[in-house]
């Protein structure tokens, strides 16, 4: 018997023994049961096997599913999946066998999990979240992760996250409140939404998303009820108008009439919530997402309509005089990349005439674009992709960089989406004050407001609603 096996045998007859005298003193009525219960909180959980999968995001296309155990139980984490931005976010590995899934398939990322991270991980301790992270990053060795794929990384630092939770008798959102230095738990304002365009819709709308931010609402469970009236109401406001058909939705659940100008889709938002009576608890805001119909230095709001691209050909002083006049006539108070992620300077020009400029294909969840865009004062809130970056341990250190601005923070799902739920979590953790997930529709972004409804009535009268101060939770 060597060394290590002689203490190890001893330490564990001293956990039984301790045990023993435990249930004797407890007088417990089922002493078999108390021992091992005991048993089960005095012996440290490690990472025993994991497991992956492919299985299919909410578009039909493959993505990556763990399941990770520890002696406490299996723990399952599954990534979502948008349309690469570029260069500067981790990148997900796909198979390139273009007989099989048109190309996306996954196996690769999934033999990375099943042979060489879980032979690197098993026996490590759930816990020490930052040391999985990294053993994962070291065992990869580049930049963007692409070795062993950012797929396959964020889905077993996911599970890991859960796993750590259980081991430590705690919710998740707290967990990772405890690994970024958080107390202040908040549940965050989500931006719904109700109008999809851009590349996320078959309509002639360029701009990829007009959603609603319930601010004046008083908790969460008010704020979604908010978000789904105004939703329903915004259906019979574009059937009346544009008949059923209009009322078709685009892949993350918004609303997709055959609309071509943001103000056509202002309007019937803000038909829609007159119709609710909340008004000025509601607010609006914008997803440009203008790289993709950015055309050299000009902008191209006609895009998507054949018979029409490139006669609406704008500047950036034309969109700058567009966005003042839109943000004049309606109750907007975010916009997320108003120009092409290249074009800093008149990204910052927007800073003087909305609340909140968010970088999202700008920022990349990058840690180096994030760090410019705060020297140069660019934007002033942070919209974070977990898969563009790739480790929770790297999203808690780029949320870090936002506070202490401070900007604001919005945690966001993908256009490819799975029923995991965890980005909830997330963002009640890092007391974000901001979620994204889509409409308040289709089950893969409700799972995600619905968990939130869960954690509010977990937290009882502890529960904080972020509303006004959706900008502030630090």
């Amino acid at each position: 018997m060597s060394v290590q096996e002689y203490l190890n045998k001893h330490m564990l007859s001293r956990k039984i023994e301790d045990a023993v005298n435990a249930a004797v003193r407890a007088k417990s009525p089922d002493p078999v049961l108390f021992i091992s219960n005991h048993m089960r909180k005095a012996v440290p959980s490690v990472i025993t096997k994991i497991k992956a999968r492919q299985i299919l995001d909410s578009r039909g296309i493959p993505t990556v599913e763990v399941d990770l155990f520890t002696h406490k139980g299996m723990f399952r984490a599954s990534v979502p999946s948008g349309d690469p931005s570029g260069m500067y976010e981790a990148l997900e590995l796909r198979d390139g066998d273009k007989g099989t899934y048109l190309g996306n398939s996954v196996n690769r990322a999934i033999k990375n999990i099943n042979e060489r991270i879980s032979e690197a991980l098993v026996g490590m301790d759930p816990i020490l979240q930052s040391q999985i992270d990294q053993a994962m990053i070291d065992l990869d060795k580049t930049e963007k992760k692409g070795e062993l794929g950012a797929n396959a990384i964020l889905a077993v630092s996911i599970a890991a996250c859960k796993a750590g939770a259980v081991e430590k008798e705690v919710p998740l959102y707290k967990h990772i409140a405890d690994l970024a230095g958080k107390t202040n738990l908040t549940l965050p304002v989500p931006a719904f939404t109700v109008i999809s365009g851009g590349k996320h819709a078959g309509n002639n709308l360029a701009i990829q998303d007009i959603m609603i931010l319930p601010i004046g609402a008083s908790s969460f469970g008010e704020a979604l009820q908010m978000g789904s009236e105004t939703y329903h109401h915004l259906k019979a406001v574009i059937a009346e108008k544009y008949g059923a058909h209009g009322c078709n939705v685009g892949e993350d659940g918004g609303l997709a009439p055959n609309i071509s100008s943001i103000r056509e889709g202002l309007d019937l938002v803000k038909e829609a919530i007159n119709r609710t009576g909340y008004n000025e608890k509601i607010k609006m805001a914008i997803d440009v997402a203008a790289t993709d119909f950015c055309k050299g230095t000009k902008y191209d709001l006609d895009f998507k309509s054949p018979n029409k691209s490139g006669q609406n050909f704008k500047s950036g002083e034309d969109m700058i005089e567009m966005y003042k006049e839109l943000c004049a006539d309606y109750p907007i108070v975010s916009i997320e990349d108003p120009f092409d992620k290249e074009d800093w300077e008149h990204t910052k020009s927007v800073l003087q005439i909305c609340q909140q400029v968010v970088g999202d294909d700008l920022l990349m969840s990058n840690p180096k674009r994030i760090e410019r865009a705060i020297h140069d004062s660019t934007c002033n809130a942070l919209l974070l992709k977990i898969n563009q970056i790739g480790t929770v341990t790297e999203a808690i250190e780029v949320v870090k960089l936002a506070n202490d601005v401070p900007w604001g923070v919005v945690i966001s799902h993908r256009s490819g989406e799975t029923e995991d739920s965890f980005i909830a979590d997330l963002s009640v953790g890092l007391a974000s004050g901001q979620i994204k997930a889509g409409a308040p529709c289709r089950g893969e972004r409700l799972a995600k407001y619905n968990q939130l409804l869960h954690i509010e009535e977990e937290l009882g009268d502890h529960a904080i609603y972020a509303g006004e101060d959706y900008r502030q939770c630090l």
